[in-house]
């Protein structure tokens, strides 16, 4: 019983941590959950992202992995050409340690 309890916990752990981050990028604006930005400074960013190279590296402090089809993604997401355009400014990082959030006013949008 208690092996089935902890097996169970940690499923639904797995599940809910990799909740979120399995991004879709459309190509009309009203298609997405959320419009983003890239910014060229990660101090003016509200969330740094790293793409990670496997869908089960994803977390929701901004590790995201791009899926090819919008039925398997979490959220879809638009990039904006303009920043006031945006409900999200990112910056791109090089270290999976450097993502996460830097405004976390923003973060109902990834939830």
């Amino acid at each position: 019983m208690k092996n089935t309890i902890l097996l169970l916990f940690l499923i639904l752990f797995t599940t809910l941590n990799t909740k979120a981050q399995l991004i879709f990028s459309c190509e009309n604006r009203y298609d997405a959950d959320f419009k983003v930005f890239i910014v060229e400074n990660r101090y003016d960013a509200d969330l740094l992202v790293y793409k990670v190279d496997n869908r089960y590296d994803v977390d929701k402090d901004g590790r995201w992995f791009f899926v090819e089809n919008q039925y398997d993604a979490d959220k879809k997401i638009w990039f904006a050409e303009n920043r006031y355009d945006a409900d999200l400014l990112i910056f791109f990082v090089e270290n999976r340690y450097d993502a996460g959030w830097k405004n976390r006013s923003k973060i109902h949008l990834i939830y």
